[in-house]
C-alpha cells in the first residue's frame, strides 16, 4: 500500500498545528495563573515577567498554529470538492 506524499505532509502539518495550539493555549493559561497568583500575593517583578512571558510565548505559538490549522482544513475541504466557506 502506497501513501500519498501530499496527504502525509498535510498530516504532519496538522499535527504541528495541533501541538502549537495546545502549547499556545497552555502558555495563556500559565499567564492567567501567574496573574491571579500575583494578584493574591501582591505583584512583584517576577509575576509580571511570568505573565509577560506566557502571553508572548502563547501569541508567538498560537498565531501560526491557527493559520496552519485553517490551511489544512481548507485543503481537506478542497479535496472533497466542497466550497471554501468564504
Amino acid at each position: 500500500m502506497t501513501t500519498d506524499p501530499i496527504l502525509a505532509q498535510r498530516a504532519r502539518w496538522a499535527a504541528a498545528a495541533d501541538w502549537g495550539k495546545r502549547f499556545g493555549y497552555t502558555c495563556f493559561v500559565f499567564a492567567m495563573i501567574a496573574f491571579f497568583v500575583g494578584l493574591a500575593t501582591g505583584f512583584n517583578d517576577t509575576w509580571g515577567w511570568l505573565m509577560f512571558a506566557g502571553l508572548i510565548a502563547g501569541s508567538v505559538l498560537l498565531l501560526p498554529a491557527i493559520i496552519v490549522g485553517y490551511a489544512v482544513k481548507a485543503a481537506e475541504r478542497d479535496d472533497l470538492g466542497l466550497d471554501s466557506g468564504h
